[in-house]
């Protein structure tokens, strides 16, 4: 027998969008952007949970541990999405986050919701990573439900890991064992049970917080610039130099001068900058300091 959904909050139906199928184009636009508006709402009132994760997760990973997304459908999407964006944005190795989704690499382009059924599956994905006690496991399922997040997250916690649940119910719907319960309560879809709207909008807003207050702690940012950013591309140059003409006041000739001579790493480029090392002794003065080009800053 399948299992009854209908009282969940996500499952239920909108009363403001009843008649979604009669509005005009703008008047359908005015709908989505009131109801949008509430996924802010939601992440705003999770507040206090999205601090506490971001504070366990920087501990562990700080400590040698990896951060896992794990999720199903769009959440597993949302999941991956947010793990294959640091990288790029942080320089951080590919392994330090980690999206994984039921169904493996086609569920991200072909559905394939029928294996979100399987906790066994989760259980397995945690034993295959070897998630250890150092280890953040992050369970994401809009609906609170999903058997392959369930799995993984109890997996997860036998193995001693520091578990995060995010869902779009209340916890008296759908309860869980996890370090940190976070609820976003974005009400129901306009579209009756399409989570990838409302629910999707406020994951992405809450994965966003988490992967970036994570990278600041890490010390991949200094004041609000992405100074560990990957110089792989022309836009990512042009980016890289600009950060350092802002916060040095050289040309843009002086500035690709120093770039060079770091190495194209922004965050050495400014230390050496600062300090007037030259990027050996840079180096290994950032090094001591695990990489916070502020606490070496200050303590040169």
């Amino acid at each position: 027998m399948a299992l009854q959904r209908g009282h969940l909050l996500t499952e239920q139906v909108n009363p403001d969008s009843l008649n979604l199928d009669q509005l005009s184009s703008i008047e359908f636009v005015e709908l989505f952007n009131r109801e949008d508006a509430k996924a802010v709402a939601a992440v705003e009132k999770a507040k206090l949970d999205l601090a506490k994760a971001i504070d366990l997760t920087a501990q562990s990973l700080n400590k040698g541990g990896r951060l896992f997304y794990v999720g199903a459908g769009t959440s597993g999407r949302l999941g991956v999405l947010d793990a294959a964006e640091c990288p790029p944005t942080f320089c951080s190795s590919p392994e330090l986050i980690q999206g994984i989704i039921a169904g493996g690499a086609g569920a991200l382009v072909r559905s394939s919701e029928e294996l979100e059924d399987r906790p066994q599956d989760g259980e397995a994905a945690m034993a295959h990573r070897e998630v250890t006690q150092l280890d953040v496991v992050v369970g994401i399922t809009a609906g609170g439900t999903t058997p392959y997040v369930h799995g993984a997250i109890k997996a997860a916690r036998s193995r001693g890991a520091t578990t995060i649940f995010i869902a779009c119910v209340p916890s008296e719907q759908v309860s869980i064992e996890a370090d940190v319960d976070i609820r976003l309560l974005t009400g129901p879809e306009i579209l009756a049970g399409s989570t990838r709207l409302k629910a999707g909008t406020a994951t992405k807003l809450a994965l966003n917080i988490l992967s970036t207050g994570v990278m600041v702690k890490l010390g991949k940012v200094y004041g609000n610039r992405m100074v560990d950013v990957a110089v792989t591309n022309q836009k990512l140059r042009d980016r890289a130099l600009q950060i350092l003409q802002d916060l040095t006041s050289l040309s843009r000739e002086a500035a690709d001068v120093l770039l060079e001579r770091s190495g194209k790493w922004v965050k050495l480029a400014l230390l050496m900058h600062e300090t007037g090392l030259d990027k050996e002794q840079a180096d290994q003065l950032l090094s001591q300091h695990q990489g916070n080009l502020r606490e070496a800053i200050e303590a040169e």
